[in-house]
């Protein structure tokens, strides 16, 4: 696999929701700035439905776009995950 390849799928957490629906808002907002999202939930405590926190990963080449229009300094890490 080729650099550019692996930095393409590397994804970066930019926001934290609290629930399904929050982070389905936040996902349409970086949709609609053309910048893929996935929400996935976090790990620990018990989850029931839409109920539960939230991170939003997206390609670690599109962090600073998708911060800028979330608002986001980086408080939420922004760790690489692969």
């Amino acid at each position: 696999m080729s650099g550019d390849s692996h930095d393409r799928q590397q994804l970066v957490v930019v926001a934290v929701a609290g629930s399904e629906p929050e982070a389905e808002v936040i996902s349409q907002r970086l949709e609609q700035a053309g910048i893929s999202a996935i929400a996935q939930r976090t790990i620990g405590g018990p989850e029931w439905g839409s109920s539960g926190a939230r991170y939003i990963y997206v390609s670690a080449s599109d962090e600073a776009d998708a911060r800028r229009v979330l608002g986001s300094s980086g408080a939420t890490g922004g760790d690489p995950v692969e």
